[in-house]
């Protein structure tokens, strides 16, 4: 075996570049596909949060992955598999049957994404000393958010220029998803030959659990759980229905509430801006809660993450289609977003410390996801009932029960100083 901490800069910006990828074009891109090819913001809420299903029940295999093979086979083999995932995407796009048979490869990609998280995650802390796995957390975050550019962004940005220059979108978009797949088999071949083997074919005898089933009954044993997971569950019901339906509020019609922005237009919004105030917000919250702990962060970052929400409601009610104003919004959300989010995370790592860290934390996030799941299901038929100006006034009062939850929640006043803020 390889000693801990060797190559850590070669290997950790490709391996969550890798990660953050798979994540964004399922998450995000396909919205964004699936609204240029012609499907209805009902079918896009529905069928596209379901896609979040895998990183819900990821803690169900999470045990498997640390006690069969190694990491690095796991995080290499799946990276292969979503490859394979967006190729098929690319390649059926132009059937008669591609909403169907392209959501079937985004599932694939999806498990393969999930079982990526698990499998680098646990490498991650395998192959780092604790000292160095919180030096290096900055760049892990920087390099995941710089896939976010590249997905949401760049990609969306290439999409909209061959939309215009062939007049096509299914072959534009089809293009599109096949370069996707060219990037993954590069990121998983350089992976391949920058990631050491810190793991012998036995695994890592630390972090283990003592059995499959003690791993969730001690996590549902842990004081005030009920209450942590229900915070968990409705801290992000507004941004987790905000989030399916704003893209298509930018591109969809004027006639009908949107906005009418060209796909390039958001490509490069989401896809430059977006993402550096997103990372500035993340930053800064994880500074602050270093210094002064969680408790006297987190009412003011969970409104920084909700109090955005509302200047999409008021892009909808005046349907303003300036730049500024757009981009504007998107600037105040994005930062309040990495904000926001930076208090979340140290409460995740907060409710799964004790034995079987490393699990708790797939069933924390876990949960997490299935926040985000549920209410984006629902957020197409719920726009389209209501309008997007009704819609992102709903957005803005589902924010409330997270404040009434946070009242009833006890955790450490200092939790999050110090060496615990690495992990922000």
């Amino acid at each position: 075996m390889v000693e801990k901490d060797k190559g850590a800069w070669a290997w950790i910006p490709t391996l969550y570049f890798t990660q953050g990828i798979p994540y964004i074009m399922v998450v995000t891109v396909s919205v964004i596909m699936y609204k240029r090819l012609g499907i209805s913001n009902a079918d896009i809420g529905l069928y596209t949060s379901w896609l979040y299903l895998p990183w819900v029940i990821k803690p169900l295999w999470s045990p498997i992955v640390d006690l069969k093979g190694t990491k690095r086979k796991w995080f290499l083999g799946m990276q292969l598999v979503i490859s394979l995932a967006f190729l098929g995407i690319g390649l059926f796009l132009p059937s008669n049957a591609f909403f169907t048979i392209t959501l079937a490869f985004f599932w694939m990609a999806a498990f393969a994404s999930a079982t990526n998280d698990i499998a680098s995650d646990g490498y991650y802390m395998i192959g780092l000393s604790q000292k160095k796995q919180s030096f290096f957390i900055g760049l892990r975050s920087t390099f995941y958010r710089l896939a976010m550019v590249t997905g949401q962004g760049l990609l969306v940005i290439f999409a909209g220029f061959l939309e215009n220059k062939y007049g096509d979108n299914t072959k534009a978009w089809s293009m599109t998803m096949i370069c996707t797949a060219v990037l993954m088999l590069i990121l998983t071949l350089t992976n391949f030959f920058t990631t050491p083997k810190f793991e012998s074919e036995a695994g890592e005898s630390a972090e283990k659990p003592e059995s499959f089933l003690q791993v969730f009954i001690s996590f549902f044993e842990k004081k005030q759980i009920w209450v942590a997971l229900l915070f968990i569950l409705t801290y992000r019901l507004g941004e987790s229905q905000l989030v399916k339906m704003a893209s298509p509020f930018l591109l969809d019609k004027l006639d009908v509430g949107g906005l009418e922005y060209s796909t390039e237009a958001v490509g490069t919004i989401y896809g430059t801006v977006g993402p550096i105030m997103l990372s500035l917000g993340g930053i800064v919250g994880g500074i602050l809660i270093s210094r002064d702990g969680l408790k006297k962060w987190m009412l003011p970052m969970l409104l920084a993450l909700n109090i955005p929400n509302a200047l999409y409601a008021i892009l909808a009610y005046t349907q303003s289609t300036s730049l500024v104003a757009v981009v504007g919004t998107v600037v105040f959300e994005q930062f309040g977003y990495g904000f926001g989010f930076a208090a979340f995370l140290i409460f995740l790592i907060y409710i799964s410390e004790g034995i079987s860290k490393t699990s708790h934390y797939a069933i924390a996030t876990g949960f997490m996801a299935l926040g985000m799941m549920i209410p984006g299901m629902v957020s197409g038929y719920v726009q389209e009932w209501l309008g997007y100006d009704g819609f992102f006034l709903w957005v803005v009062i589902a924010a409330i029960p997270a404040f009434i939850v946070l009242k009833y929640l006890n955790y450490p006043a200092d939790y999050g100083k110090k060496s615990n803020s690495a992990d922000a």
